[in-house]
């Protein structure tokens, strides 16, 4: 005999389903209706509040507790940067995504000062806000292809300055193979794995594998650190 319980317990699993709850703080309403629109997308993601001036954003976020805020810099009343510092002064559990077109050194290095967990440019793709979001829901940092650049020439200097170029170990440009080269410098230009399979007219499973390879080679743990490997080596421009 069937238990009538068992519909019950399957509900009670789904409503129990762990999700990422995320606050959108965009005074930009087409940009926020998109944003919007990727959040609902992924079923891991669930949003919880949105506002579009910095004062609004403070107490609602204080009030509703997301796991993650994407945060822009241009806010009316109170920036993004001094927001991500009274929101992380007042909640240090919230993470912080900066997601903004803004990419210049000084304003990266002010968010990351002020306490944002990431940084991702409103250029990114769908699956890279998906994978922005995750990470530093997960306490990890993401950075943008294109911001570990900027951090690198702002961080490190040009070569031989101050002996510098030490920071990365001398790593040989043939401990990765051609292909390896090809797929690590597709990971720089922020493309994901699937988007790399389609450039590179290969199966999934086979970037995988390239990754996999990229990152013991590298002895690193994620994109972001191979991409920064890569720039710091001067492997890509």
């Amino acid at each position: 005999m069937q238990n009538l319980n068992d519909g019950k317990k399957d509900d009670q699993l789904t409503q129990s389903k762990p999700f990422v709850s995320v606050f959108i703080a965009e005074d930009h309403e087409v940009t926020r209706f998109g944003i919007r629109a990727v959040i609902e997308s992924n079923s891991d993601f669930k949003l919880v509040g949105e506002a579009a001036d910095g004062k609004l954003a403070y107490r609602d976020i204080l009030a509703l507790n997301p796991n993650v805020v994407l945060m822009d810099i241009g806010l009316p009343s109170i920036d993004g940067i001094e927001l991500s510092r009274r929101v992380k002064s007042a909640a240090p559990q919230i993470k912080i995504l900066v997601f903004t077109s803004r990419e210049s050194s000084d304003q990266i290095l002010a968010a990351f000062a002020a306490g944002a967990d990431g940084y991702c440019l409103k250029e990114a793709s769908n699956s890279q806000l998906h994978i922005a979001i995750k990470t530093v829901a997960d306490g990890g940092v993401w950075l943008h292809p294109a911001i570990a650049r900027v951090l690198v020439a702002r961080c490190i200097g040009p070569a031989g300055q101050s002996g510098q170029t030490n920071l990365v170990q001398h790593i040989p440009y043939e401990v990765l193979s051609v292909r390896e080269h090809e797929v690590l410098r597709l990971i720089v230009d922020g493309l994901s794995n699937q988007e790399i399979a389609e450039r590179l007219v290969v199966s999934l499973d086979t970037v995988k594998t390239h990754v996999r390879h990229i990152f013991e080679k590298l002895a690193v743990n994620d994109r972001t650190q191979a991409a920064l490997k890569a720039v710091r080596a001067g492997w890509v421009g």
